[in-house]
């Protein structure tokens, strides 16, 4: 082998070095990005709470309001990525008020379901995509401070692509909770809805003592 073989395998080695630690970083910020996203989402939890939301709707209306809450969840995370802090600059809010925002919204919610305080008619019950399935819980202000945080540290594409992975597998979930719902049944439903609106109202209280604690 002559001088110029030895360089070029050796260029050609540090090529592929160099290639297989690019890709090991990227897999890096993408878990980086994913895990957080994961938990402030919580998609296996996300089930029990879709169920119990959806008791008095059919399948497809169970499947429509889904479908509305995942994209009313993504178009809440793109627009708080680009503009969440513009925003809070302009209105002089901190990420400890959106805490405590949210967790009255839910509070409410998960009061007037526990104490039954709503109209004898549950027919308008079955609209439950954008709030509060899209807005508070899955788009919830846990997720879009990750968001906020993970733009920062990885970048915005390992973030989206993060973001729309975790949404894919809340997809998933809830396409698959009908399993569930035929095992449990309509009586263990009804159960399942006021035990959700129970760990609701726990949420609520933990988003609000957070915010405290933050503007404190």
């Amino acid at each position: 082998m002559n001088f110029d073989e030895s360089v070029f395998h050796l260029c050609s080695s540090v090529a592929r070095t160099g290639s297989r630690d690019a890709h090991a970083t990227m897999i890096e910020k993408f878990f980086l990005a994913f895990i957080p996203i994961f938990v402030a989402i919580d998609p296996i939890g996300l089930v029990a709470i879709f169920l119990g939301l959806g008791t008095s709707a059919s399948r497809g209306q169970r499947k429509r309001q889904a479908l509305l809450g995942i994209f009313t969840a993504l178009g809440i995370a793109i627009g708080f990525i680009f503009l969440g802090k513009l925003i809070f600059a302009a209105l002089g809010i901190t990420v400890a008020d959106f805490q405590v925002a949210g967790g009255l919204i839910l509070l409410g919610l998960a009061g007037r379901e526990l104490l039954s305080l709503g109209p004898q008619n549950r027919g308008s019950g079955d609209e439950f995509g954008i709030v509060p399935l899209g807005m508070p819980l899955i788009a919830g202000p846990a997720l879009l401070t990750a968001l906020l945080i993970l733009v920062d540290t990885v970048g915005l594409v390992f973030t989206l692509t993060s973001l729309l992975v975790n949404l894919a597998l809340v997809a998933i979930a809830f396409w698959n909770a009908d399993q569930f719902t035929r095992w449990i049944g309509q009586q263990g439903l009804r159960g399942v809805s006021k035990i959700v609106a129970l760990l609701l109202a726990a949420i609520a209280v933990s988003l609000i003592r957070r915010g405290w604690q933050g503007a404190g």
